[in-house]
């Protein structure tokens, strides 16, 4: 299905401008439908002036929908319709007496002029589906007369308004809590969710007759609102706003639209939601990535220590062998500290790996060359990676660099290693479905003719093996780079990589 900017540059000559006026106006647009209980068709003008496309479309939450079929991208001829057609020419809201009927259905229609400045940019089908519709209660009639106003606000070009959008996530709907103010602010309607969300607040009395501002600054304490200001503007209908109220124990969501459908402010639409629950799920949230996030600080602190005493073990060591064993023990370590202390300052359970990489390069670098003069650097990007996947492939990457730096250069050689890396996109298109393929190449001695690594007992080349296999689901190959040297490489395919419950 394609979008309304897609179908306005296909089809008509509206500008960016015009487009976002009527994107703007689709951020709002469910509140219309809900309050209308129809069912709304934005109806975009060819540019040829031969008819009009359906640009967008919304079904309402409170009543039967008169569309079983998405109409998006569908063309009218002029003449099809002749409710379009009159309410684009004279720039006025048209409707019939008589409904359309369709699939045994009947439908009342009207068609909105969406009007810019002098411009009607577009046309609004407003479709209701007539056997949804009973005696209306009160609660009908004050949202029948409200969707009224804001489609004559639409006509002459008074809606959107400017000011806060209403597609968020935790923004207040129309079933949610709706409020009808007058000029002066008092309360001519309040709907039942609407009373209940003051009832959790600590109202005792009914809301109508009421100055909302008032109502709410004595059941609010000081320290919970944002500022009289904003309590003023938008708990009196003055701007289109919203802002976030509570006692300590109830949170509440208070959206304003004022409503002006012959120029003139004639009170406001009130929106209210009870978001107590979202707010403590977010705190929850919070807390738990901040205890994540200090988990990961102490296991870092914690590593570090080890790699401390062994450090300090392996200067006492008289003999070589031990130290060397002692010292590989340390880069180890060091190599798991660093993720965790890159996941110690992440927001979630992801790294930049291409610091964790430059950090191992330094730390083979500095420590394990025992007298060669070797330089490691990177050339790539590994991206960010999940920490299932960071952890293990760092102590690949230490193993395979110290590997390559103690056996291809010994205690006096000179040399570059690089560690070369490649992200490819996968089959989906997803990051986490992208391919790694990780490669180390050194200029140093070589392999030894008679050298199989397949088979090699080494702890470092076991290790490697084993991370690369059951860690990463990899594949790892090893032999001669060109003209001289060790060639290393690791493909990691990440969508294979086994996930730890």
């Amino acid at each position: 299905m394609s979008s309304l900017s897609e179908i306005a540059r296909a089809h008509t000559d509206l500008d960016a401008e015009d487009v976002a006026w009527l994107h703007q106006l689709l951020a709002d647009w469910q509140i219309i439908a809900d309050l209308s209980f129809a069912d709304l068709v934005l109806w975009l003008p060819d540019r040829e002036g031969a008819g009009f496309w359906a640009g967008a479309q919304i079904r309402p939450t409170t009543g039967p929908t008169a569309f079983v079929d998405d109409l998006v991208g569908g063309y009218l001829a002029r003449g099809t319709r002749p409710l379009l057609d009159t309410a684009f020419d004279r720039a006025r809201i048209a409707r019939e007496g008589d409904p359309e009927w369709r699939d045994d259905v009947p439908v009342r229609v009207e068609a909105i002029p969406v009007r810019r400045g002098e411009r009607v940019l577009a046309v609004i089908g407003r479709n209701t589906n007539l056997l949804g519709v009973r005696t209306p209660s009160r609660l009908e009639l004050s949202y029948l007369q409200t969707a009224t106003e804001l489609t004559q606000m639409i006509s002459t070009g008074r809606f959107p308004l400017p000011g806060q959008r209403s597609d968020h996530a935790d923004s207040p709907r129309v079933g949610d809590g709706f409020l009808r103010i007058d000029a002066e602010g008092r309360v001519g309607y309040a709907s039942p969710n609407a009373q209940s969300v003051y009832r959790r607040l600590g109202l005792a009395g009914d809301l109508t007759g009421q100055s909302l501002a008032e109502v709410t600054r004595a059941l609010v304490p000081v320290r919970y609102r944002v500022d009289e200001e904003t309590v003023s503007a938008v708990l009196g209908g003055r701007q289109a706003r919203e802002t976030e109220l509570g006692n300590g124990e109830v949170v509440v969501i208070a959206r304003s639209i004022p409503l002006a459908p012959s120029g003139a402010h004639s009170g406001a639409l009130v929106l209210l939601r009870d978001v107590s629950d979202l707010r403590r799920r977010d705190r929850e949230l919070l807390t738990k990535d901040a205890t994540i996030r200090e988990i990961h600080h102490r296991v870092k602190n914690n590593l570090q220590t080890v790699a401390a005493l062994l450090r300090l073990q392996a200067r006492r060591m008289p003999f070589p062998e031990g130290r060397q064993a002692l010292e590989e023990a340390v880069r180890r370590v060091g190599s798991i500290a660093i993720v965790h202390e890159t996941l110690s300052q992440a927001f979630d359970e992801t790294v930049d790996f291409d610091d964790v990489a430059d950090r191992i390069c330094r730390m083979v670098g500095e420590i394990g060359t025992r007298g060669a003069t070797v330089e490691t650097r990177r050339v790539g990007s590994f991206g960010t990676l999940p920490a299932e996947v960071a952890t293990p492939l760092a102590m690949v990457l230490t193993e395979i660099l110290q590997n390559a730096v103690e056996h291809g250069y010994g205690e006096s050689g000179t040399g570059t290693v690089l560690l070369e890396v490649a992200r490819e996109p996968g089959p989906s298109g997803d990051a986490e479905d992208d391919v790694l393929r990780v490669r180390v190449v050194d200029d140093g001695c070589g392999l030894p003719a008679d050298f199989d690594w397949a088979s090699a007992t080494g702890l470092g080349l076991s290790i490697v093996r084993t991370l690369v296999s059951s860690e990463l689901a990899g594949d790892l190959q090893m032999g001669p780079a060109d003209p001289h040297g060790t060639r290393v490489d690791v493909v990691v395919r990440l969508a294979e990589v086994p996930t730890r419950g």
